[in-house]
């Protein structure tokens, strides 16, 4: 295979590697049935004047499958973590008990659950968006290559293969991610 045509591939893919990956990252937020630290990720707790990631202030836990436990690594950050988990409105009551704070993860409701499959499918699909992004990228780079038609036809049917295969993932990861929210 002509080299241009397969650096388009390989680049090809490290498009669509970081569309997958980007949903992983997004599906990690989207809460299932049980607790996990990742559902404390998005919170900024003002730590000395500038907002720093809770996980670079505390210790984040989940002991039980409801429960999630927050240890500061300085006990006067306690009042400012608890203050910054309720300012971002995710539906918790931390209980501080002096030297850490306790979140009990209430279980879903099914309206909740259905819609939190609804927003995974819309992550699923700006997923899937990204990747014929890079599909339509790699198609106008091929057709800009100076190389036969035959050759162009068949780097441009490669990168329909590549995009099919990675379109299979995002269907499979969304499948299981829907299974994991609707268990009850």
């Amino acid at each position: 295979m002509n080299e241009e045509v397969q650096f388009v591939l390989d680049s090809t893919k490290e498009g669509m590697d970081a569309a997958m990956a980007h949903l992983e990252r997004e599906f990690l937020k989207i809460r299932a049935g049980k607790a996990s630290p990742a559902m404390l990720s998005s919170i900024l707790v003002d730590y000395y004047g500038s907002q720093t990631p809770l996980s670079q202030v505390a210790n984040v836990n989940t002991p039980d499958g409801r429960t999630i436990s927050v240890q500061p690594w300085e006990k006067g950050m306690l009042q400012e973590i608890e203050k910054a988990i309720m300012n971002a409105n995710l539906g918790f009551n931390p209980m501080n008990n002096g030297d850490l704070i306790i979140i009990n993860v209430p279980p879903l409701t099914e309206e909740r659950r259905i819609q939190l499959t609804k927003q995974a499918k819309a992550e699923a699909e700006h997923a899937k968006v990204g990747v014929r992004s890079a599909r339509q990228d790699a198609n106008k780079e091929i057709k800009d290559l100076d190389i036969s038609e035959d050759l162009q036809k068949n780097a441009t049917a490669d990168v329909q293969d590549i995009t099919d295969v990675y379109t299979k993932k995002i269907d499979d990861f969304l499948a299981k991610k829907e299974a994991e929210i609707m268990k009850v």
